[in-house]
């Protein structure tokens, strides 16, 4: 284990993260906020540390997974802690862990939040919970890999990508990998940018418009407003709707349509299961609605549309109370819950590139049943899904169960209903925000115990970083010197 290059980064990290402190200090300025002084000061004192880890660039510069592993959950555990000492610092969220979990859901782009009235937080505090979205939705490492020379081989850097992107697989767009984080940077700002473009266009303010697409670009949620989105423009509620979309699609697909390969692009089966699976769920769930006379009365088309992009690419915006719609409206937006968006993009869930291997998988064994003299391989857009990743994606399918199971067996020791106690688990392990009843779009999670908001935080990083991280950074024999 080479601690040296792990602290290294890990103060590299510090120094970013104080460097995007002096934002909200500038919001707070301009609107009068002397809160904004507890951001400078925190921003100042983590300098001052990752300084001390900085300055002692270790000799042994070799970086294996391993360390990519516990350097990313190190990296995200530090940047909530500290990020949530403005909160906590200037009493506008007075509890410490309420502090942390409100953080811990903004960089993990869960957006489940304990606050009451958002409308209370000064401007420079709804600044930084939205911002951090839009920092946890590409990953900070991958923003330092963009901009900074961590490593002297390719090879190394890629662990750190791997161990902070979604997905089962996680390849370069380019040779480089500072050339890829770049692309994947490059992409995201380009969205960003059109987002809030739209969102003026629809007529919402400058300072909502900034935080709104923060949350929409990240996937996570956090808006201005308790509201949520309930209180915008019909077209504004439609330009968030086409973005959470987009946002949730995977990333190397618009890298290749940047890049002219319309067939590798149109090929991209993961990209076209996303959005029938979404058109699929919108449907009927706009029928069921008509039916049941629900469509006019407690939503809209709008609303349908809106919700499923926001539950399914694990976004959390909300413009209609979907705990008034008829059960199969609920639990298909429970069933997207698990799905999630796809597989290098900033939405959480199992993901859709996983679920196409596990039925690929079993449909390829039910053929070898049938067949037995039969050679098949698995292919995902034309090409072979090697064994090491089939394995490493049950793997992971049986340890998200195993999670969750515990999670939900703890959480029941507050004694809400099953569907508030299941739905949480759900939507904070998924990283989508609102579930069901006490934890619906008009409720928070304010009343869950101190055991049960622990148990959600580590949900919530380990929806985020794909569970392996953290599970390594507990292993012990992680930690021995040759391992």
């Amino acid at each position: 284990m080479n601690l040296g290059m792990i602290a290294y980064i890990v103060g590299c990290v510090m120094e970013v993260e104080a460097a995007l402190l002096l934002l909200p200090v500038m919001v707070g300025l301009y609107y009068g906020e002397t809160t904004a002084m507890s951001f400078l000061a925190v921003a100042a004192g983590e300098a001052l540390l990752g300084l001390v880890f900085v300055l002692r660039k270790p000799k042994n510069t070799t970086f294996f997974a391993r360390e990519g592993l516990v350097t990313t959950a190190l990296s995200w555990f530090l940047l909530s802690a500290v990020g949530a000492l403005p909160f906590s610092v200037t009493g506008q969220i007075p509890h410490y862990l309420d502090a942390l979990f409100e953080m811990v859901s903004g960089f993990t782009t869960t957006g489940a939040s304990i606050l009451l009235h958002v409308e209370d937080l000064d401007r420079c505090m709804l600044f930084w919970r939205s911002f951090s979205h839009w920092v946890g939705g590409m990953g900070v490492l991958v923003f330092m890999l963009a901009i900074l020379p961590l490593a002297s081989a390719g090879g190394q850097k890629l662990y750190l990508m791997r161990a902070e992107s979604p997905g089962p697989t996680v390849d370069k767009l380019s040779p480089s990998i500072r050339t890829s984080a770049g692309w994947l940077y490059g992409i995201y700002f380009v969205l960003t940018s059109l987002c809030f473009t739209f969102l003026k266009f629809g007529g919402m303010g400058t300072f909502d418009a900034v935080c709104l697409t923060f949350g929409a670009a990240g996937t996570g949620g956090f808006g201005t407003l308790s509201t949520s989105f309930a209180s915008y423009s019909l077209m504004c509620k439609w330009v968030a709707t086409v973005f959470m979309m987009l946002f949730g699609v995977n990333f190397n697909f618009y890298y290749l349509l940047a890049v002219k390969r319309w067939r590798d692009a149109v090929k991209t089966e993961e990209v076209r299961w996303y959005f029938i699976i979404y058109l699929f769920a919108v449907i009927t769930i706009l029928l069921v609605l008509y039916r049941a006379g629900n469509l006019g009365r407690d939503a809209s088309v709008v609303d349908g549309f809106f919700s499923v992009a926001s539950i399914m690419t694990t976004t959390g915006f909300a413009t209609v109370d979907f705990n008034l719609w008829p059960t199969y409206c609920r639990m298909i937006l429970v069933a997207i819950m698990f799905t999630g968006a796809c597989a290098g993009s900033t939405g959480g869930g199992i993901k859709i590139g996983r679920f196409l291997i596990y039925f690929k998988a079993v449909a390829k064994e039910l053929r070898r049943m049938a067949h037995p003299r039969s050679v098949r391989r698995l292919r995902i857009d034309g090409k072979s899904v090697e064994d090491g990743t089939l394995q490493n994606t049950f793997v992971y399918l049986v340890v998200f169960v195993v999670i969750y199971i515990v999670s939900v067996l703890i959480l029941a020791l507050d004694g809400f209903d099953p569907t508030t106690t299941f739905t949480a688990v759900a939507a904070t392990f998924n990283n989508i925000g609102p579930g069901l009843n006490l934890v619906g779009p008009a409720g928070n999670y304010s009343q869950f115990s101190f055991l049960s908001k622990v148990v959600l935080i580590f949900d919530m990083l380990a929806g985020r970083l794909e569970i392996y991280p953290l599970l390594i950074f507990f292993l012990p024999s992680t930690w021995k010197k040759h391992a």
